[in-house]
């Protein structure tokens, strides 16, 4: 699967474990879009440049990382085709994929710890999304909902 990655500084510490997990422990092809150190920096550029590569096809699946996740996940879900899930455990990142078909995990480096982080990711990245009623109410959230 190819994956693209981004985080902040607060997240970088933690996106680059996992980065390494998905390339070395699960095989997967992993595009990182920054930061590439601790040096301060704004969360909205990263995660427009991931949000805008899973939108427009180029990846199946997005990491996003920043000190809660919170803000990554809003910016991402500014695009279309992008349904970005913040994540705070096992359940919620199998959840994500199973019943919203998320394209992209967002997590927090100052919440989340590297073990259940690693986990959460493998969960993510295998779970299939089950369709049927959760695919109708997919389709409604680009409508008005009037």
């Amino acid at each position: 699967m190819k994956i693209v990655v981004g985080s902040d500084h607060a997240g970088f510490d933690l996106k680059e474990e996992c980065k390494r997990f998905m390339e070395r422990e699960l095989g997967h092809e992993v595009k990182d879009m920054g930061v590439f150190d601790k040096s301060s920096a704004d969360y909205p550029q990263v995660a427009h440049k991931v949000a805008r590569a899973v939108a427009g096809g180029e990846f199946e699946r997005g990491l996003l990382v920043c000190g809660t996740g919170i803000g990554m996940s809003m910016v991402a879900n500014r695009y279309k085709g992008v349904r970005a899930s913040l994540c705070h455990n096992i359940y919620t990142a199998r959840l994500s994929r199973e019943h919203n078909d998320a394209n992209i995990m967002t997590m927090g480096g100052r919440v989340i710890g590297t073990g259940l982080a690693l986990e959460m990711v493998r969960v993510f990245l295998e779970t299939g999304f089950e369709g049927g009623r959760h695919q109708r109410r997919i389709g409604q959230f680009d409508s008005t909902g009037i």
